[in-house]
């Protein structure tokens, strides 16, 4: 199944460069399928967790192949209940995204379609990968087809956006490669055994100093994804250039990739660097915060002033990530996934009207609320979501981002809830530009169409259930927080350090592989 996830958008891209050209509507119900397929086995993968965890398994399903054995390197796959969530986001966010390119994207939609999976496809395999260098190919995956998306169906500067985009992405994962490579050869030496098994790994012996030099080379490539200061500025070039369905995987998926990583990644492997860290990572995060809120309210670009409020609410991310206990950690999970459907929606909003008047300037904009009230209407509840509101998912999950933070330092958690207040001026702004004001263009436009309204529709319930009733989704991560939590907590005694070794891993593995097939 956890092969299933990533190959099924494979095998579908490649079906759109055949069937594509000739026919356009079959590259889109071939990319609709694909991830309507993904969806379905997230959903049996989470309906095999309660009984799976309760039995003693460490991941809900895990699976190891030998690659290049010479050098360490296999097809190891695994899933936790982190993971689980970003890729049933991921398979959301992928509908979405499909659904919405339906009538925006006229030109090469097989090749188009084909470059939307693979990105789809690196994005699963990222959450999915529990080897280093596994993790590398999947990274860079992602790259040269997001670049494509931008640079050729992008709008009017997209070919400056997307080597922007290009520039800093490649250049950050270089980083990680040389500490990945590091990370190897430093638990080689050690042990006279090369592997790239992140299980085995999490064990990686090491200088402090090579250590926190290391750790800064995961550090800055996911701090770069994520995107956090200073490494945010090729974000609101690539969002502004990109088509909407570009525009809600990069917000949505790509950006969460790089909060994922440090959880997954940085922290656990160099748990002594990371706390030395710590205080620096918080008020990056802090900062971020307040800059992006601010900077977002100075915007007249619609799309642009969306973009930097992700670089705000992200900062929350970071900050909850290295306060590292486990309000924090839940804070920073149900954030990335409320921030991926509400940030992801917006997008889509700025679509929809971008489509229909032809601009984004918000100077031009206004009194839409009287000729699309459908659209007006959700457009009005994702802002609100975005400033979290109480009701809505933004909400709970920055109120546990701001408790766990508090406990580790009063004064970046002080600084970070100041920027709930400029989210509220920057979200505000929107409904009001937009939808209110004196409709100064006369504008006579088409409202929502039943299958936008079904994409933005979507989004906003999954946000009142996650506002409403939050408890399921923290429930699922809560295994896999504590045991990532305990990791960086107390290295030597964490209950997850079973799992460190191959030869402790894999019992608990094998025992719940069995389970597994044995139903």
């Amino acid at each position: 199944m956890l092969l299933a996830l990533i190959v099924v958008p494979l095998l579908a891209g490649f079906a759109n460069l055949v069937f594509g050209g000739r026919k356009p509507n079959a590259a889109r119900w071939i990319s609709l399928a694909a991830m309507v397929i993904d969806l379905l086995l997230v959903l049996v993968l989470a309906g095999r967790t309660a009984g799976e965890t309760a039995a003693g398994g460490d991941w809900i399903a895990y699976t190891a192949h030998e690659w290049i054995p010479r050098f360490g390197i296999g097809l190891r796959l695994g899933v936790d209940g982190i993971s689980l969530l970003l890729v049933g986001l991921t398979a959301i966010l992928g509908i979405a995204a499909v659904a919405c390119s339906w009538t925006e994207i006229t030109e090469r939609v097989g090749f188009f379609h084909f470059n939307l999976l693979w990105v789809l496809a690196g994005v699963i395999g990222v959450f999915l990968a529990l080897d280093l260098f596994l993790l590398y190919f999947f990274w860079e995956l992602m790259l040269v087809p997001m670049y494509l998306l931008i640079g050729i169906w992008g709008h009017e500067r997209r070919l400056y956006a997307a080597i922007k985009f290009f520039v800093f992405t490649q250049a950050s994962g270089l980083f990680m490669l040389a500490a990945i490579v590091g990370v190897w050869a430093a638990h080689g030496a050690a042990t006279g055994k090369y592997t790239f098994d992140y299980l085995e790994l999490l064990r990686a012996p090491g200088g402090r100093a090579a250590s926190i030099w290391m750790m800064l080379g995961f550090f800055v490539a996911f701090a770069v994804k994520l995107p956090a200061l200073p490494f945010h500025t090729w974000l609101p070039d690539a969002h502004t250039e990109a088509p909407t369905a570009g525009s809600v995987v990069l917000a949505g998926l790509l950006l969460k990739t790089g909060g994922y990583g440090l959880i997954r990644f940085a922290l656990p492997l160099f748990p002594e660097a990371s706390r030395a860290f710590a205080p620096i990572a918080m008020g990056i995060g802090a900062i971020g915060v307040l800059y992006g809120a601010w900077v977002a309210f100075a915007q007249t670009d619609l799309k642009r002033l969306v973009a930097y409020s992700s670089v705000s609410h992200l900062g929350f991310v970071l900050l909850a990530i290295y306060a590292w206990n486990e309000l924090a950690l839940q804070g920073a999970v149900l954030q990335m996934i409320c921030h991926g459907l509400a940030t992801g929606a917006l997008f889509v909003l700025v679509g929809v009207v971008q489509e229909r008047t032809h601009t984004r300037d918000l100077a031009r904009l206004g009194g839409l609320w009287d000729k699309v009230p459908r659209m007006a209407g959700l457009g009005m509840v994702l802002a609100l979501a975005s400033l979290g509101l109480p009701g809505l998912g933004n909400f709970v999950a920055e109120l546990l981002v701001l408790a766990g933070s508090f406990r580790a330092s009063a004064t970046w958690a002080t600084v970070a809830a100041l920027g709930l207040v400029l989210a509220a001026v920057y979200s505000l702004w929107i409904i009001q530009r937009v939808f209110h004001g004196e409709d100064r263009e006369g504008w006579k436009l088409a409202d929502l169409a039943p299958r936008e309204s079904l994409v933005l529709g979507g989004a906003v319930v999954l946000l009142l259930w996650l506002g409403l009733h939050p408890q399921p989704a923290i429930e699922l991560a809560r295994p896999a927080i504590t045991r990532v939590e305990a990791l960086v907590a107390a290295p030597d005694s964490a209950p997850g350090g079973k799992l460190r070794t191959a030869s402790q891993s894999s019992p608990a593995v094998v025992r719940t592989t069995e389970q597994r097939r044995s139903r």
